[in-house]
């Protein structure tokens, strides 16, 4: 079997994404490869007795996998190669933990919907190289403390949800994008796909990563905050003709950001819509979020859409529309719960 140069490694984060990658990872039988995950509440609990269970899509049973588990990263050695499962306005928090597993080679694959807060480092095509987001890195911890230059970009179209403590469910087989924000193919690059892909993870490797992060994105920023909105699943959405047209709205705008920054999408909305069409009656992770009252993901999703529209001078009227109404509701949902 192909040695990894990665022997200690660190889901940080192993909610349904991340949980999924663990449980892969430590069933996977590398030599000398020690797996560890950062988790929290019943679900870490769960991890500690008894692993995580995967259920693949259409498995009969789950893969059980056990692996170390902690809150607190500070219990764990420095690691080689660090994937957090967390969303985008989770990792500012938690920028302290994952600096504590790193050491000077520690490389940081971080799994993310919208864009991400490394976006223009090493950016070739936009003009705004080494530009901070600063609503993504409020106080620059996560420049600071993990360094994007560590950083190696990831997309995810996996469906997956925890659905019970230490119990992670996936709706498909998934796929999992790669990418150097220089857009090199780098010997670390390398050995981490061929890692998840001896794990049974379906992963390739892109050399135009933020083309990938907006492909996802015109999809996230439109279904996601509408479903939270209207409760609706993605198929109700899509049977609905005004909010449809919404939809197509949103991706519109998204796509035209995108251009402006660089970027090529090569898919129409059009087909983007079509495509959408046949995804069916799935629960998008804002509505999962809404209804569990957590806080939802909104600046990665809408929020930097229409901050960058702002910066690139590209109009954004419905999801500026969108991100105050979704905005709100978040603050009431968690208001009620308090």
């Amino acid at each position: 079997m192909t040695s990894s140069p990665f022997k200690n490694i660190c889901v940080y984060g192993a909610g349904a994404l991340g949980g999924a990658i663990a449980a892969r990872l430590a069933s996977s039988h590398e030599s000398q490869t020690k797996i560890s995950v950062v988790a929290r509440g019943a679900h870490l609990e769960a991890i500690r007795a008894g692993g995580i269970s995967l259920w693949e899509a259409e498995a009969d049973s789950p893969l059980v996998a056990q692996m170390t588990a902690t809150s607190d990263a500070g219990e764990l050695q420095p690691q080689d190669l660090v994937i957090t499962g967390l969303k985008g306005h989770q990792l500012t928090a938690a920028a302290p933990g994952i600096a504590k597993l790193l050491h000077s080679g520690t490389r940081v694959v971080m799994i993310l919907n919208g864009v991400p807060w490394w976006y223009f480092h090493r950016d070739s095509r936009s003009g705004y190289a080494e530009h901070q987001i600063e609503e993504l890195d409020p106080n620059g911890d996560l420049r600071r403390l993990i360094g994007p230059e560590r950083v190696i970009g990831c997309v995810a179209y996996q469906g997956a949800e925890v659905v019970a403590p230490g119990e992670v469910k996936l709706a498909n087989t998934g796929h999992f994008i790669l990418g150097e924000p220089s857009g090199e193919r780098t010997g670390d690059i390398e050995a981490i796909a061929a890692l998840l892909q001896r794990a049974g993870v379906n992963v390739s490797i892109s050399s135009r990563i933020r083309d990938d992060i907006w492909s996802k994105l015109m999809g996230n920023a439109a279904f996601n905050p509408i479903s939270a909105l209207t409760r609706g699943l993605m198929s109700d959405i899509m049977d609905d003709p005004a909010l449809a047209a919404m939809v197509g709205q949103v991706m519109s705008e998204v796509k035209a950001v995108a251009e402006a920054l660089g970027s090529h999408i090569a898919m129409s909305v059009e087909e983007r819509l079509e495509r959408s069409r046949q995804i069916g009656p799935v629960r998008t992770s804002m509505l999962q979020d809404l209804l569990a009252v957590k806080a939802l993901e909104i600046t990665p999703l809408v929020g930097v859409v229409v901050s960058l529209g702002k910066l690139v001078n590209i109009p954004t009227p419905v999801s500026t529309t969108i991100l105050a109404l979704v905005t709100e509701l978040d603050r009431k949902n968690r208001q009620g719960a308090d």
